[in-house]
């Protein structure tokens, strides 16, 4: 993928005609993209902001089955889910990790009544479930799970061990329930990591991201560079419609007569800096029922607290942001279970929201609409120029799986077998990922080569698994310059994600390729010292750089919940406020900090 923007435009404009060409970036395109393109079909994927930028980075962060699906019956759902988690467990290990989960238990019945009516068709309820259907629901879950599932089977612990280790629970709470399933450090690296994997194994696969559709003529897709403005027409014989909550509105610019198919709802998320509560969870999930039966999650997340989520229908997928009533909601259903950890207004250090693309659906209950894919070629009535297959619903665990399965289809279209599998398939740096007994010694063969501290390599295998090992080549022994304003990163690392990962913006970089804004390390300097090192990279001129910071900052104002202000402050607590860079004409002064 180490090719500039403009080459690879140019190699687009020269394909003129494809076979497939895949439209949306998210999680399931990109996945269908790779069944395609290591079965050898001449594919393209284009995304209009940046890959992994919708719902696809907004996820819990769980890599799971499903465990409350169980109770809407959609229990092919749960076993296919299981399997995937399972299999990603092992494809990625660098990125997914097991997860305990613990579910306090408030009593011993609740919820046997409405699953007996839900099981017999009737009215949709929710509320606290009970000891009892808990213990139902787990035995099934580990048994789908299978006992090649490389994590433990479920156990239960009475109220005063429960206590014991959880002692800030509230204090009704009679038992509790763990088991496990997994968590993602970083979803957005591993739908990147996907596509390295698919363009280096096909050499006809192409993904560009900030390239849209904006119509369909006689001649193909017209699809437009947002970055310049350039349209160009790609003609295809099968369009993916993988535009998840954008599907209908995608569809519009496909057929005369589209179908309404999705059916959003939207789910936001805090990322809490408390210590109190970080402490109190340990290294457990918090996965509990609020007073509505509501699910809501909390577990620590690189360094915070994740808590979680909300589940609202929405008629339009664009503009959503977690609001303040919904911070409010999720604040109040924590202090349910922890009740005595108070949380202040400045530990909320980032937000995010994104909207599922589920199917459409005439459930007044939001959590009981099907969270299972489908693939639905467009019907003819819709006057589509090309055969449509449109990828509806689908939930992050099953990527690989729904993207088998679009391919499957596209394939039998084609006439053309499926020559690969990639139910085993390592992704990106899970390849030769170093095994627990000589995890140590890659460590401190990364250490050498790199030149930097053997905790810093081991950091690197964390965040990059074994491709680590490509950054380590590209500073040929001479080591690395740690960043000012984030002594973590090294200079020739972040050089090194600008060329090989395409982020084309500056928030691409700070927002997907990185994960510094849920670590709290983003801060307004480290913005400014990574829009430099962004500058140079792209030959930005000053006034692309300070567009870029402004662009940033307003993001992270109106959909993050983080304003310049938050940011300056941060600049004091890190120990930035003595930083200085070289400053532009737009720049307001920054002091200076030498390094030591």
């Amino acid at each position: 993928m180490a090719q500039d923007r403009a080459e690879r435009i140019d190699a687009l404009r020269r394909k003129g005609r494809v076979q497939v060409l895949v439209i949306g970036g998210g999680i399931n395109g990109i996945s269908t993209f790779r069944e395609l393109a290591l079965n050898g079909v001449d594919v393209v994927l284009v995304e209009r902001g940046d890959f992994m930028s919708g719902a696809s980075s907004a996820p819990s962060r769980m890599i799971h089955g499903g465990l409350r699906y169980m109770e809407n019956g959609e229990f092919a759902l749960v076993r296919e889910s299981l399997r995937e988690r399972n299999l990603l467990l092992a494809n990625a290990p660098h990125l997914v990790s097991p997860l305990p989960t613990l579910i306090p238990v408030v009593d011993r019945f609740s919820g046997l009544v409405g699953a007996v009516r839900r099981f017999l068709g009737g009215k949709e309820t929710a509320g606290a479930r009970g000891a009892l259907i808990i213990k139902l629901g787990l035995c099934l879950y580990d048994l789908y799970a299978g006992r090649a599932s490389g994590v433990p089977r479920h156990s239960f612990f009475g109220g005063r061990e429960t206590r014991r280790r959880w002692p800030a629970l509230r204090s009704d709470i009679v038992g509790s329930a763990l088991y496990y399933d997994a968590r993602i450090s970083h979803p957005e690296r591993l739908g990147v990591e996907l596509i390295l994997n698919s363009e280096q194994g096909s050499p006809k696969a192409l993904a560009l991201n900030h390239l849209g559709l904006v119509g369909l003529e006689p001649g193909g897709a017209v699809l437009e560079d947002s970055l310049t403005g350039e349209r160009f027409t790609l003609d295809a014989e099968i369009i993916v419609n993988a535009t998840g909550a954008w599907i209908d509105l995608t569809n519009q610019e496909l057929a005369g007569k589209a179908p309404r198919l999705i059916g959003g709802t939207k789910g936001s998320h805090l990322v809490i800096a408390n210590r109190k509560l970080y402490e109190a969870i340990g290294e457990t999930m918090i996965y509990f029922a609020n007073r509505e039966g509501r699910v809501c999650i909390l577990f620590r997340h690189l360094g915070q607290v994740l808590a979680g989520s909300t589940d609202i229908s929405v008629e339009t997928p664009d503009g959503v942001r977690c609001e303040p009533d919904e911070a409010a909601y999720i604040l109040a259903s924590i202090a349910e279970v922890f009740p005595d950890i108070p949380i202040a207004p400045d530990e909320l250090i980032y937000r995010f929201s994104g909207v599922r693309p589920l199917p459409r659906s005439d459930h007044s209950l939001t959590a009981s609409i099907s969270r299972d894919h489908s693939c639905e070629w467009l019907d003819p009535a819709a006057s589509a120029a090309q055969p449509v297959l449109n990828l509806v619903g689908g939930k992050w665990t099953t990527f690989r799986a729904f993207g088998a399965a679009a391919a499957d289809m596209v394939l039998t279209k084609l006439g053309l077998p499926r020559r690969m599998a990639t139910e085993h398939s390592a992704i990106g740096g899970g390849r030769d990922y170093p095994a627990s007994e000589r995890r140590q010694a890659w460590i401190e063969g990364l250490a050498e080569a790199t030149g930097r501290a053997r905790e810093t390599a081991e950091r690197l295998l964390a965040r990059y698994g074994t491709r680590a090992v490509e950054y380590a080549h590209t500073l040929a022994g001479g080591g690395d310059e740690a960043l000012l304003s984030l002594p973590a990163y090294g200079r020739g690392e972040i050089a090194w994600i600008i060329e090989e990962e395409h982020p084309e913006t500056l928030a691409d970089l700070v927002l997907r390729r990185l994960t510094i804004a849920f670590t709290g390390e983003l801060s307004h300097a480290a913005v400014l010292e990574l829009s430099k090192v962004m500058a140079a990279a792209r030959n930005w001129d000053e006034r692309r750089r300070a567009a870029e910071c402004a662009a940033l900052f307003a993001e992270l104002n109106t959909n993050h919940g983080v304003s310049e202000a938050m940011l300056r402050r941060r600049d004091t607590d890190q120990g930035n406020s003595d930083v200085r860079f070289e400053e532009g004409p737009h720049e307001p002064a920054v002091p200076q900090r030498q390094m030591s």
